[in-house]
């Protein structure tokens, strides 16, 4: 079957599309013909050489943690009644960009019919993870909530989580283009971030109480910026890091505040646990109450150009691989 493995760590240009054998659904799994792939910043890291303490990956290997497809066979123990059915399953993190890839029976969606592929296979991460940001942070009616790197494929998500849940959004994104669609999301309010008072501009739009929950998707040096703006007793969560690294906050700084840290640990999740999630963002799409933004989607073969397309940050929204 044809995928595209990363031969050695590097630039996308090492994303190389070849031949493979086809993988077998073993006891507790099914085998998934892939339709769509989900594509993360944090896998151009790993391409890179990244994080091999958190993902031991050696090349050459497969990336892909995230797919959507139709079931084609199930393995010893799966109801053969998956068999055609349209789902979802984060698989890991690696083998995703292929024509078939194996999944644990437990980790599947459902895709309801109304729902693309290339939509589903958005939210096998971003919403997934959006929703327990939520659910870790106690996002609560009437709080003032800073999203920081509101345009990317989980801000976007969150944007849309958190106004639904009753709260006001202030949105940190880069750009006029990332700004506006931040703000046709429902964003209360939506800084700058390119601009050199951005902190000042977020503090003014947040009242000057400070933000009740930060979301910090963008890490480094932005991010300790936006524990600034977190109000005494708030909550800070430090999931995001396509800067190179988390938002390097003191903990001792945070305590004498009263803020509650999070970090990406907090949002480990079990499959079944993140089934259920997936189940619910599909739902809501399917319902109209929530709308991945795809910025663009790119043939598996062209996997290196989605890679040069995340890195480049011109893009808004989700990069998605279509198989």
């Amino acid at each position: 079957m044809r995928a595209t493995q990363a031969i050695e760590f590097g630039g996308p240009e090492v994303l190389v599309s070849t031949e493979v054998p086809e993988p077998v659904a073993g006891p507790g799994q099914v085998l998934v013909a892939v339709a769509a792939v989900d594509t993360i910043f944090v896998e151009t890291q790993v391409r890179g050489g990244w994080g091999r303490q958190f993902f031991p990956v050696t090349p050459p290997y497969v990336p892909g943690g995230g797919i959507a497809g139709i079931v084609r066979a199930t393995g010893e123990g799966v109801d053969p009644a998956w068999t055609g059915r349209r789902v979802v399953a984060s698989i890991g993190f690696t083998g995703g960009y292929a024509e078939l890839a194996v999944a644990s029976a437990e980790a599947l969606a459902v895709v309801p019919d109304e729902v693309s592929f290339t939509d589903a296979a958005a939210l096998v991460h971003d919403g997934v993870t959006a929703a327990k940001l939520l659910a870790t942070t106690d996002v609560r009616p009437g709080e003032q909530v800073l999203i920081v790197g509101a345009s990317g494929g989980m801000g976007t998500v969150l944007v849309q989580l958190v106004k639904a849940a009753g709260a006001r959004v202030v949105g940190v994104a880069r750009g006029d283009q990332k700004t506006a669609l931040v703000r046709g999301l429902g964003a209360d309010a939506v800084i700058d971030a390119a601009g050199p008072d951005w902190v000042a501009q977020a503090r003014e739009a947040l009242g000057g109480a400070g933000a009740d929950v930060v979301l910090d998707g963008v890490g480094g040096e932005v991010g300790l910026a936006a524990f600034a703006l977190v109000a005494n007793s708030g909550r800070f969560s430090a999931h995001g890091a396509p800067t190179g690294g988390f938002a390097p906050v003191d903990p001792a700084d945070a305590a004498a505040r009263g803020v509650r840290l999070l970090g990406i640990a907090d949002v480990q999740l079990a499959p079944h646990e993140r089934a259920e999630l997936a189940t619910q963002a599909l739902h809501a799409v399917a319902k109209g109450d929530l709308r991945p933004v795809i910025g663009a989607t790119f043939p598996l073969a062209r996997a290196a150009s989605a890679h040069e397309a995340i890195e480049s940050r011109e893009l808004v929204g989700k990069t998605v691989i279509t198989v």
